[in-house]
């Protein structure tokens, strides 16, 4: 583990999520137009709950901020209930005062979906770069769409989903069959190109993943573990994520 890798080993979700948002809170009252990398799945819903909390109950104003996801599937209307689009307004865009206009989200119906990443990229760098990405991570160590094997200086593509992948987001879908085989997702390069980074995990499910990434030597074959060479990355994890660690804290 790299000094500049900060991990926090927290009790559980919800200690987890609330040390996330507080992280996320005091970046935007430091800065009120700040560029925010956001995440989907499981994993950053505690997050955008208190994030909903903090906005109604303490005034946290989005009003001013720029966000920007991680990925998409390719292939699904924005409307499509397991579509990322749909989750990141239905769990948090709609509760918060962000401006519409400052959302990004990647397009998965895309006309031209190859087009439409280089604008993404042009997009993040008008905007002056993303000054804080929420990450989670997957079981196989990927973050965003970045499977094992993915480039470290990739940029934000078209990628092809690993059965792993597909069988964990499977959960979310009436039957496999209906997962997406490909997706949007930011490059590791784009990822590593922000200013400060938080990863989050929970379960023992992510044990493996986390253990390698905090401890083990950076690869392309785990994704995650390239975020060492960043200069500034905080980790927080549940116990059952740390679990395989040999050190904590």
């Amino acid at each position: 583990m790299v000094e500049t890798l900060k991990l926090i080993v927290v009790e559980d979700y919800k200690e987890m999520s609330r040390k996330a948002a507080s992280i996320v809170a005091d970046e935007i009252r430091k800065n009120k137009k700040l560029v925010l990398g956001l995440a989907t799945g499981g994993t950053p819903l505690g997050l955008y709950g208190e994030l909903i909390r903090m906005h109604k109950e303490e005034k946290l104003d989005f009003s001013g901020v720029k966000t920007f996801n991680l990925d998409e599937y390719l292939g699904l209307d924005p409307d499509n209930e397991q579509s990322y689009h749909y989750f990141m307004f239905h769990n948090f865009f709609n509760y918060v005062n962000v401006d519409r206009r400052n959302v990004h989200i990647p397009d998965g119906k895309a006309k031209d979906p190859n087009a439409f990443c280089v604008e993404y990229e042009r997009m993040i760098k008008e905007a002056g770069g993303i000054d804080l990405q929420i990450l989670g991570i997957g079981s196989n160590g990927h973050i965003a769409f970045n499977e094992p094997g993915s480039k470290a200086d990739s940029r934000t593509r078209v990628v092809d989903l690993s059965e792993q992948t597909i069988r964990d987001n499977a959960r979310f879908f009436k039957d496999e069959k209906e997962v997406p085989r490909k997706a949007i997702s930011m490059g590791i390069g784009t990822i590593m190109e922000a200013k400060k980074i938080v990863l989050l995990a929970s379960g023992k499910n992510k044990a493996d993943a986390i253990a390698k990434t905090v401890e083990g030597m950076p690869t392309e074959e785990v994704p995650a573990s390239l975020l060492q060479r960043h200069r500034d990355v905080t980790v927080i994890v549940d116990k059952e994520a740390a679990s395989k660690l040999t050190r904590r804290q």
